[in-house]
């Protein structure tokens, strides 16, 4: 697969969320929508724990593939993407209930946007990482960790701005 392209799906995702947070004023960032909801600003906190553990992960010990590397691409496309389910967060990437500054946000967002693109550019993508395991899929590729990076972030700018049409609705 061709970096320009694994680059282009990635930051566009990634300028869509900047955009995304950028829609919410600080009150609304900060307000739980409806019951059993994250604020926007835990969805966003959420992201950027997920997203910054996998710039250590592609910056990790690797070894060679010994499967197609793409392999498990498309699973992952299709478990993140399908927005009827709802799926529980893992402790370790659990936002805290908390009062978040949008600014601070948008700079960590940065900061990981740089940091990935920066490994497509630099790294070989084939490789296996060793650092991090997927539950249910074991060790993906780097190509796999960066569209898990690209389709959880997919996911969750799609739930945010369902979050804001509900707000702007209310």
């Amino acid at each position: 697969m061709e970096k320009d392209i694994i680059i282009s799906d990635f930051n566009k995702v990634f300028s869509d969320l900047a955009t995304t947070v950028e829609g919410f004023d600080y009150k609304s960032y900060n307000e739980v929508p409806f019951d059993e909801s994250w604020t926007p600003a835990q969805v966003t906190q959420h992201v950027i724990l997920a997203s910054e553990g996998f710039v250590k992960v592609l910056n990790a010990e690797v070894k060679d593939t010994e499967r197609v590397i793409d392999e498990k691409k498309s699973q992952i496309k299709a478990i993140f993407l399908d927005y009827g389910t709802k799926m529980k967060s893992p402790d370790f990437i659990l936002p805290e209930l908390k009062e978040y500054d949008k600014d601070s946000h948008l700079a960590k967002i940065a900061i990981i946007q740089e940091g990935i693109t920066k490994a497509i550019n630099d790294l070989d993508l084939s490789k296996t990482c060793l650092s991090f395991e997927l539950p249910g899929m074991g060790h993906l590729t780097r190509l796999e960790a960066i569209y898990f990076v690209t389709y959880h972030t997919e996911r969750h700018v799609h739930q945010l701005k369902e979050i804001h049409r509900f707000q702007k609705s209310a």
